[in-house]
C-alpha cells in the first residue's frame, strides 16, 4: 500500500507538505503542490479517510433515512420511491461541491420504523436527514444530542431540528380552488396518505379549509392510501364499485403516485378523464406528464428540497449551535389535461403563500421562512 511517506520521499518535501496539500490548506507554494499532486498521481496515492477523520475529529460522512411503506411486493409502484430519487438527487448535488464528504443511505419501514437502527446511524455520520417527516419529535430529540438533525418534508411546527418543506398547504388550496373556481366541481373525494406524514396531513387540512370558505362544495368520500401507484389504483376500483354511476366531480390524491393509479382504474373502468372525473395530484413526479391524459399537479421542488437540507445540515456541522429554522419552499400549479385544461402545455403558475386560522378565517400571507419555534397555523 502506498503511504504517505512513499509521497514525500518522491516528491522530495516532508510527509507535513504532502498533508497540507491533501487536506488542500494554502500554506504550500504552487510549484511545490504541483509536485506533490504528480507524486500522489504517479503512485496511486489514496488518502486513509479514517485516519484524516481521527485528525480532524470528523468523519465527512452525512446519513440519509428513507422511508419505505410495508407492502406484499417491493417495486416502484408500490413505493414512493420517486419521490426519494428527487431528494436524493439534490442531496449529491450539494454534497459533491464539499470535497470528500459521503452519503450513507439507509431505508426504514415507515409501518414499522426501527429507531435502533437510526441510532446505530448516528454513530456512524457527522449529521442525519430525515427524508419524511415520519419520526416522532422525542426520537429527533435523542438524535439530535448526538448528532446534527434535518428533517426533510418534516412538521411545520417541529421543534427539535431544522425542517426544510413544500409549502403543502399554499399548493393543495391552490389546485383545489382551481378545480372548483375554474371547472365548476361541487361533489369532491380525497384520497389521502398516510397519518404520520407531514405532508399529507398539510395537504389535507388545505382541503378542508378550503371546503369551509366554500360552502356550495362536500366532500362525498375519502379514502386512505400509502402513496404508491398501486394503492391509488386499488382506491379507483373501490371507488367505481361504491358509487357507481354516481361519481364524483373530482378527485384530489395526496400524491402524483396515487392519482396515476386512479387514473388506471379509470381507463380501466370505462371512466373518461377529465370528462366524467377530474384527478389531479401533487409533486409533478415525470410520469404524469407521460401519462394519458396528462396530470395536473403541484410542483414541489423536491431536488431542491434535498439541496437545502444538505446545505442546512453542513451548515449545522460546522456550527452546531445556529438556532433550529423551519424553511418553506414555493409551489407551482401545473395544470395540464386531467382536470379539463388544455393538454397541449404545460401551464405553471406560482402558488402564493397562504395561512389559514384554525377558525377559517381568510388567509393571510405567510413568509416563506420563519423560526421553527413559532407554531405553525396551517
Amino acid at each position: 500500500m502506498v503511504t504517505l511517506y512513499d509521497v514525500a520521499r518522491l516528491a522530495g518535501v516532508s510527509t507535513a507538505t504532502v498533508s497540507r496539500v491533501v487536506h488542500g490548506q494554502d500554506r504550500v507554494r504552487e510549484s511545490t503542490r504541483q509536485r506533490v499532486r504528480q507524486a500522489i498521481e504517479e503512485l496511486g496515492y489514496v488518502p486513509d479517510g479514517a485516519a484524516q477523520s481521527l485528525s480532524r475529529r470528523r468523519k465527512d460522512v452525512i446519513g440519509l433515512v428513507c422511508v419505505e411503506r410495508e407492502v406484499d411486493h417491493i417495486d416502484i409502484e408500490n413505493v414512493g420511491l420517486l419521490y426519494y430519487d428527487e431528494v436524493l438527487r439534490g442531496v449529491e448535488a450539494c454534497i459533491r461541491q464539499r470535497k470528500n464528504w459521503s452519503l450513507l443511505i439507509t431505508f426504514m419501514q415507515g409501518d414499522r420504523p426501527d429507531f435502533s437502527r437510526m441510532d446505530a446511524l448516528s454513530g456512524k455520520v457527522d449529521g442525519i436527514l430525515i427524508g419524511e417527516g415520519f419520526v416522532a419529535s422525542s426520537i429527533i430529540e435523542r438524535l439530535t444530542a448526538r448528532v446534527p438533525v434535518v428533517v426533510i418534508a418534516g412538521t411545520p411546527g417541529e421543534r427539535a431540528a431544522d425542517v426544510v418543506a413544500a409549502d403543502n398547504f399554499s399548493g393543495s388550496a391552490a389546485i383545489i380552488t382551481h378545480l372548483i373556481a375554474d371547472h365548476g366541481k361541487r361533489r369532491l373525494f380525497h384520497l389521502d396518505g398516510p397519518p404520520n406524514s407531514p405532508d399529507a396531513s398539510q395537504r389535507r387540512q388545505a382541503l378542508e379549509y378550503v371546503l369551509r370558505n366554500h360552502p356550495q362544495c362536500q366532500l362525498i368520500g375519502s379514502a386512505q392510501g400509502i402513496l404508491s401507484v398501486r394503492s391509488g389504483e386499488l382506491a379507483g376500483e373501490n371507488l367505481l364499485a361504491r358509487c357507481g354511476t354516481a361519481l364524483p366531480d373530482a378527485v384530489v390524491c395526496a400524491n402524483d403516485q396515487m392519482a396515476i393509479g386512479v387514473l388506471r382504474a379509470f381507463a380501466a373502468g370505462g371512466v373518461r378523464v377529465p370528462e366524467d372525473v377530474a384527478v389531479v395530484g401533487f409533486d409533478d413526479i415525470a410520469l404524469g406528464s407521460l401519462y394519458d391524459p396528462t396530470l395536473t399537479t403541484v410542483h414541489q421542488p423536491m431536488r431542491m428540497l434535498g439541496e437545502r437540507a444538505c446545505a442546512r445540515l453542513l451548515d449545522r456541522i460546522a456550527d452546531p449551535a445556529l438556532s433550529p429554522t423551519v424553511e418553506l419552499l414555493p409551489t407551482e400549479l401545473v395544470l395540464r389535461s386531467s382536470c379539463g385544461c388544455s393538454g397541449e402545455a404545460r401551464i405553471r403558475q406560482p402558488v402564493l403563500p397562504l395561512r389559514a386560522d384554525r377558525d377559517g378565517a381568510a388567509p393571510g400571507r405567510r413568509p416563506a421562512r420563519r423560526a421553527a419555534r413559532t407554531p405553525a397555523k396551517a
